[in-house]
């Protein structure tokens, strides 16, 4: 695909930048402005792939190629008889009489008269759209299938259109690429033996959760934003079908602009990703006509990095040329290279060798961490009542993970509004086991953590207040009061001591490395969002979604709203009904945990909602939870488990 600032060409040259300066020992590599991932492709065979775009067309391109590592199979497709799904696309039958949105919005046909493919392919891209849509809500195909279908689709879709390069404007008569019939692109898919990872998030909020070895940096250079030059594509990838305006067609791109291509935001921008990148190597590649001259990277690298490490290497290049021809030009692309001075790969070697994890495992995986309301004691009755066959499992009030973990399923998309503890799991189940377990003795040795400590406790607390890691939050909540996560309004960790009572012990570790062993067997999408900016809208039959909100009418601290994190009223409680009316709608599967009455107050709103759906009643002892201190005996409490299904 033809892509603006695309680094084919300078696959070679970045090899080499890390051949110099990198070693055997650097294992994960993040692509963190992937663009159609031609850089994350090339390095795949030997590292592990962390790939992210905000654009979803391009996440959908990296995901197809990066984050899966065998050619889907299609299996339920063939008991539908459709043997090969991507020959089926190309040649079923197109009813001209039915337009679609790609049709009306960007083919003649329409009633703004764009130009962007013809009548014919217009409708076949239409045809495939939907029918990838189907399939996925008809439960025919599961996640890693849509998204490589969809990734063929996208693929295939700049052979036929009627543009220069961009979609930016389109042609005002037809190029003869235009008028070629629509071919599906196959894609191929190395297996790296890797669980590589797909994002589609801010490459700012990202940072802040994951780290690796090798950060390569390639952001816009100007003052272009990227989504009115592919609008197009982002559009037919999301299926949103999105109002239009003026003569492209171009969909409202408020929330996806870049700082980067904003002259008074850049700066900042990339201070801000450099300062919290926890990473060995940083590679950034830039040009020479960006937005930020050469002295202000190597400025911002200096600053942020290991100053004497910084190095600059210089490539000359011609600048990409539409069918529309420009007088030639040399430029020059930078790839700067600096060493960070902190990284979570830096430290001295484990504390507890390789050979002494612990990988066995009960009936049940217990997480590491204590949550108000956790599950793990009622995951006995609750696995029960879930469905047998799941294809993508929704967590969408993820708390501790308890359930992801021990739920079997094809797919995850877990979701928690508390980022601090999502960002956390997601770097222990991405970090490796044996970094993790030597940071976490690297600070209770520096710090003297204890059950007694608390001056030094309270030390640790401030440093993780100032640099955030995940791994020192989920130390610093072992040796916690009780070792919950709370924080104030200014996000900043506040749980008082854990005096005699909380500490990280053996049984602790044995949980840790149990739950991540079995964390990292999972394909998951992490999310830190309000729920009700999920969409429901490519779930399935095969698919089950598990709510685990605050109870609206118990007294946790989740509930109050003083920890940073929006607190649970009426609105919420009814938004989620709603929410799950919708995905029943839809066709997807749901269960609900809740509570009917608890110490003598009765959730109206949930027990009139719940008399169209299924009600479990659920054997439940939270005696020892804060939020039953009322109640030791918890007999006026009734727990419910709500299935559509």
């Amino acid at each position: 695909m033809r892509f603006i600032g695309c680094k084919t060409n300078l696959l070679s040259e970045i090899s080499r930048v890390i051949q110099e300066n990198c070693d055997n020992t650097d294992k994960v590599f993040c692509d963190i402005f992937s663009g159609t991932g031609a850089v994350s492709r090339f390095f795949k065979p030997k590292y592990k792939i962390i790939s992210n775009d905000m654009m979803y067309f391009s996440h959908i391109l990296t995901a197809a190629t990066i984050e899966i590592n065998q050619m889907p199979e299609f299996k339920r497709l063939k008991e539908e008889g459709i043997t090969d799904p991507l020959n089926f696309l190309e040649i079923a039958p197109v009813k001209a009489s039915d337009y679609g949105y790609v049709t009306e919005t960007f083919s003649p046909v329409g009633k703004a008269g764009r130009m962007y493919f013809n009548e014919e392919n217009a409708e076949r891209i239409d045809f495939i759209r939907d029918t990838i849509e189907l399939w996925k809500q008809r439960g025919w195909i599961n996640q890693s299938e849509y998204k490589y279908l969809l990734a063929c689709l996208i693929e295939g879709i700049p052979f036929v259109s009627n543009i220069t390069g961009t979609y930016g404007a389109y042609l005002k008569k037809w190029d003869k690429r235009a008028l070629k019939h629509f071919e599906l692109q196959r894609l191929e898919i190395y297996d790296n033996k890797q669980r590589n990872i797909c994002y589609n998030e801010d490459a700012n909020d990202l940072i802040r959760k994951i780290s690796g070895d090798i950060l390569y940096i390639d952001p816009p250079y100007n003052e272009r934003q990227y989504l009115p030059n592919y609008h197009v594509l982002e559009t037919i990838a999301k299926n949103d079908k999105p109002n239009v305006y003026g003569v492209t067609g171009i969909r409202d791109y408020s929330g996806q602009k870049s700082k980067y291509c904003m002259k008074a935001q850049v700066y900042d921008a990339f201070k801000d990703l450099l300062s919290n990148a926890d990473f060995k190597h940083i590679i950034i590649s830039y040009s020479d006509d960006g937005l930020l001259m050469q002295e202000q990277i190597v400025e911002l690298l200096k600053s942020t990095c290991i100053a004497n490490t910084v190095k600059v290497y210089k490539i000359g290049y011609n600048r990409y040329k539409s069918k529309i021809q420009t007088e030639h030009e040399q430029h020059f692309e930078y790839l700067f290279y600096a060493r960070k001075k902190e990284s979570v790969n830096t430290g001295e070697p484990a504390a507890v060798p390789k050979s002494t994890i612990v990988t066995g495992k009960k009936k049940y995986i217990k997480s590491p961490m204590n949550y108000i309301g956790g599950k793990y004691k009622l995951l006995p009755q609750l696995i029960e009542l879930f469905p047998k066959a799941i294809d993508t499992f929704v967590d969408l009030f993820a708390g501790s993970f308890t359930v992801t973990a021990n739920v079997k399923a094809n797919n995850y998309i877990c979701n928690d509004i508390n980022y601090k503890v999502v960002e956390m799991v997601r770097t222990l189940c991405y970090a490796d086991i044996e970094v993790v377990l030597a940071r976490i003795h690297a600070k209770i040795k520096e710090y003297g953590l204890s059950k007694t400590n608390a001056e030094g406790y309270k030390r640790f607390r401030e440093f993780y207040n100032l640099n955030s890691n995940p791994i020192d939050l989920f130390t610093l909540s072992c040796f916690s009061f009780n070792y919950q996560f709370r924080f104030n309004n200014q996000l900043e960790y506040n749980n008082p001591f854990g005096r005699n009572r909380s500490q990280y012990s053996a049984v602790t570790e044995k949980n840790l490395i149990t739950f991540v062993e079995e964390m990292k067997q999972r394909q998951i999408e992490f999310y830190s969002r309000d729920f009700r900016l999920l969409s429901t809208d490519r779930l399935g039959s095969n698919d089950f979604i598990y709510c685990d909100p605050p109870y609206l009418i118990t007294t946790g601290s989740y509930n109050d709203g003083n920890r940073g994190f929006k607190d649970w009223k009426e609105q919420e409680e009814n938004d989620l009904l709603e929410w799950l009316n919708k995905a029943n709608s839809q066709g997807a599967k749901f269960a609900l945990s809740n509570m009917f009455s608890h110490l003598g107050k009765n959730n109206e709103i949930l027990i009139e909602w719940a008399k169209k759906y299924n009600v479990h009643y659920i054997d439940s002892d939270y005696s020892n939870c804060n939020y039953q201190l009322k109640d030791k005996t918890n007999s006026n409490s009734v727990e419910v488990l709500i299935t559509n299904y």
